[in-house]
């Protein structure tokens, strides 16, 4: 039996707005990511902005690539680290980056070659008021830079 009922005033509850992602991926693009990291375990995602298949995101085992002072990570794509040049960030940052699968091969050494896929950015602008939320390179946090040294020294 109903002996009370408390009411809440909305407007005492406000929501911020969610953060928005500066990379996305699509369910192929998961999908493959999936077999891809259960044939070769952790990996992480890199576009150099490089000519030919450099200006594609390339997919690299996360032990056997390091990253440079120059690169910046974008975000993750279910738990894989996505990182682009800092010269080529600067063309993209006013975008939402979208990783995608086609079929068909390039000619790199990143992991999804043997499968028969490439993986492919696809990208939108942000809108002004998406702006205001997009999240900083790296995720919620500043801009994160490789570091082969203690700062300061």
């Amino acid at each position: 039996m109903l002996t009370s009922i408390t009411f809440f005033d909305p407007a005492q509850y406000t929501m911020e707005p969610a953060p928005i992602p500066r990379i996305t991926a699509t369910f192929e693009a998961l999908d493959l990511l999936e077999v891809i990291r259960a044939a070769h375990g952790p990996v992480v995602f890199h576009q150099s902005g490089g000519c030919c298949d450099g200006s594609q995101p390339m997919c690299f085992p996360v032990d056997e690539f390091k990253m440079g002072t120059q690169d910046v990570k974008l975000g993750e794509i279910d738990g894989a680290g996505f990182w682009m040049h800092a010269e080529q960030f600067e063309y993209w940052k006013h975008c939402q980056l979208t990783l995608d699968v086609v079929t068909g091969r390039g000619s790199s050494f990143s992991l999804e070659i043997p499968y028969g896929k490439r993986f492919h950015i696809r990208s939108r602008l942000f809108t002004e008021e998406e702006l205001q939320r997009v999240l900083p390179p790296g995720g919620s946090v500043p801009p994160q830079r490789p570091v082969d040294k203690p700062a300061g020294g």
